[in-house]
């Protein structure tokens, strides 16, 4: 058992990782580069493909070498294409689909000799020398990483040459000339400029001296090259190290240990599709299982590693399983399966064995046959001249015959009396494994019926606590939705608030005009109605008297009343427009609106100077048609910005107003009271307007005013 573990305990793990270290990596490309028709475009896609084979991005990668392959009409893309799809099919251990790409790469080479060509057939004698490790056929693999190792040897960078060595090592592993090994992977060891490939070499070490059963040394390099894989992900090659520290507690006897590093080992060879160590551990642990006389155990391990290698066809693994079943069956008595193993590990020995021929093994065999023959013949001439002397020895043989019968028959009895000794003791123990069995059924009962109680009790206790959870699930549902409503019923009570200071700032505004217009109906009636009162009398007196002195003093209270008339016309000019610019009172006005409110306003006027000096009569109209349509918009359009521009084009004043509030039909709103005061303005100035508003659209209205106007019959000119 001892020997046959030790040949479990290699490295051919290492097989599909092999041939991906020699690469440098790269940013991935992406799919979408694939309809590159130039061969540069191809190269850098194909190429980055080849460096994203050692990644999780492998798959993508395969992709990428397929739909190339297909597409491409350049021979060197097409090379490099096979030996992607030959290097990942390797690293899933699919052996014959490896093989085919190989073979393809070596086709499209042919006798070319470039420097491209000759690297491309290293990496074609490595996956084929892969593959064949793969099937079991080492003497094979061997051949084709010696072809390798003569290409690379002469070539830059060495670590090629190297990675080689290290193989060729792998197959001496395999075939048993452990020595010469040792040789080639401490002759590795001079490259230290990789940290993994240095983690390869002392797993293989360690695995060697295992097989020379030097297990202290084999234990400090797989420790040194576990210290590889500290904080780090699940890897194949973490995944053979753990799995050979268990063989090794395996071989020192250490069976709990042996067990606990197999099932650590399992999940991680698992989860990286890494098949042929998934079998050593599977069969591994069925070995275990075997030494414990655990046999159920031990036959359901080698059944699920036996299902793994006939599907990926790994006869090597196969002809193992089969020998362990057919001990496993043997320690047993069942010499019914044994012999039915043995005879399919024969099966699968005899097919490695046709397969490894070659024509100079046929050769010497047809040689070996020949030699057999002149050997027979010398044979049959020798039995002729000892069939003389065998006659005159046959009355003396007959005699003896007759002393081996009787012999044969005392030896007879002595069987039967020993096979019936046998039998009655083998009954004996069948019938205590009965009464343990019986035992071990009852614990089990037993063992189940607790197990049920335990958890009708666990489920009555679980029931009352979920709909304690429930309901305090809907309670919480529910407070949140009374939140959400409290929280929309605070925005709309601020929503209103905001809404009625806006509008008593307005109503302000309007009560302090009105204020105004009281107050000058105020100075009319008062001082110039009563002066004006005085003239009339005074007139009527005069022309009855004839007095100039009463004609003098009616002039100075004319020029009184037209003082008077003055002052009050300039006390109802706004101040703001008489001591600054018009264009400066607007955006002032438009700032103003923007800082009390929630507006966000925008002012632009051109040209601004020009626009400053139109006449006064004209600025104060324009800036009240802007107040209504600001007020306009504040109480009804519950916009968040208004817009104005201000233009005088060739004598034309342009006003345009924008916001964006939930807009109206033009046709069904545009006669309210606001439009018809901004109607009755634009008439004055003989102005015109349109709107443009849709539902949740916003509005935009467009003024148009002569800088020449007529107002209540007088002509009124910009002033340029």
């Amino acid at each position: 058992m001892l020997k046959f573990l030790l040949k479990l305990f290699t490295v051919f793990l290492f097989f599909c990782s092999i041939g991906l270290h020699a690469q440098v990596k790269e940013k991935t490309m992406s799919l979408s580069h694939l309809e590159s028709n130039t061969y540069t475009e191809q190269k850098k896609i194909i190429s980055q493909a080849f460096q994203d084979l050692d990644t999780k991005k492998d798959r993508t990668a395969y992709i990428i070498s397929h739909k190339i392959l297909k597409k491409t009409k350049y021979r060197k893309i097409k090379l490099q294409a096979y030996i992607n799809l030959g290097v990942y099919f390797n690293e899933r251990n699919r052996a014959d689909s490896a093989l085919f790409y190989g073979n393809k790469t070596l086709q499209i080479i042919g006798k070319r000799n470039d420097s491209i060509f000759i690297q491309g057939k290293s990496f074609a004698y490595n996956i084929i020398a892969l593959s064949y490790g793969h099937k079991g056929l080492f003497e094979e693999a061997k051949k084709w990483h010696l072809k390798g190792l003569e290409i690379v040897k002469n070539l830059k960078p060495k670590k090629q040459y190297y990675v080689k060595l290290h193989n060729l090592a792998v197959m001496d592993i395999k075939l048993g000339n452990y020595d010469n090994s040792i040789k080639l992977l401490e002759a590795c060891l001079e490259y230290k400029k990789e940290p993994d490939f240095m983690l390869m070499i002392y797993n293989n070490l360690a695995n060697v001296y295992a097989s020379k059963d030097n297990y202290e040394v084999s234990m400090s390099y797989l420790k040194k090259s576990l210290d590889f894989f500290k904080n780090k992900e699940a890897s194949r090659i973490k995944a053979s190290i753990i799995q050979n520290i268990g063989a090794l507690y395996h071989l020192m006897g250490d069976h709990d240990k042996a067990i606990e590093y197999y099932y650590k080992a399992y999940p991680i060879a698992k989860e990286t599709e890494f098949h042929r160590a998934l079998i050593d551990i599977l069969t591994n642990i069925g070995l275990v299982y075997q030494d414990k006389k655990m046999y159920n155990k031990a036959k359901k391990s080698y059944d699920e590693a036996l299902s793994i290698s006939e599907e990926l066809g790994f006869l090597d693994k196969q002809i193992t399983i089969y020998n362990n079943l057919k001990e496993a069956s043997k320690t047993q008595n069942n010499y019914k399966d044994a012999y039915s193993y043995l005879q399919k590990e024969i099966k699968i020995k005899d097919s490695i064995s046709k397969l490894q021929k070659s024509k100079e093994l046929n050769e010497l065999e047809v040689k070996f046959n020949t030699l057999q023959k002149e050997k027979e013949i010398k044979v049959l001439q020798v039995e002729n001249a000892n069939r003389e002397l065998d006659l005159k020895n046959q009355e003396e043989a007959i005699k003896n015959l007759k002393l081996q019968q009787e012999i044969e028959k005392k030896e007879t009895h002595n069987k039967i009396l020993s096979f019936q000794n046998a039998s009655e003791k083998k009954l004996n123990e069948i019938a205590l494994l009965k009464k343990d069995q019986e035992i071990q059924e009852s614990k089990l009962a037993r063992q189940k019926s607790i197990k049920n109680s335990i958890l009708y009790s666990f489920l009555i206790l679980l029931i009352p606590v979920i709909g304690l959870l429930f309901t305090y699930y809907q309670k919480l549902q529910a407070q949140n939705e009374l939140n959400k409503k409290q929280e929309e019923i605070s925005e709309q009570k601020i929503s209103s608030l905001i809404k009625d200071q806006e509008l008593k700032l307005i109503k302000a505004s309007i009560k302090g005009q009105d204020k105004e217009r009281k107050r000058i109906a105020l100075e009319l009636h008062d001082s110039i109605g009563g002066n004006l009162a005085a003239i009339k009398l005074q007139l009527n007196n005069t022309v009855l008297n004839g007095n100039k002195k009463t004609i003098s003093i009616i002039n100075s209270q004319l020029d009184d009343t037209y003082e008077q008339v003055r002052n009050l016309s300039h006390n109802l000019i706004p101040k703001k427009f008489s001591k600054n610019n018009f264009c400066d009172v607007l955006e002032e006005y438009f700032n103003n609106i923007g800082g009390t409110t929630s507006l966000s306003t925008s002012f632009v006027a051109y040209p601004r100077t020009e626009i400053d000096v139109l006449d006064e009569t004209l600025q104060i109209e324009i800036f009240k048609i802007i107040q209504e349509l600001i007020t306009n918009t504040i109480k009804h359009a519950k916009a968040t910005s208004v817009e104005l521009q201000l233009n005088l084009v060739e004598n034309m004043v342009n006003v345009l107003f924008e916001d964006n509030g939930i807009g109206f039909n033009a046709k069904n709103k545009a006669t309210g009271l606001g439009f018809e005061n901004i109607k009755n303005r634009l008439k004055k100035v003989s102005g015109t307007f349109h709107i443009d508003s849709r539902i949740n659209r916003g509005t935009i209205i467009d003024i148009e005013v002569p800088a020449l106007t007529s107002i209540n019959g007088k002509k009124s000119y910009n002033h340029h």
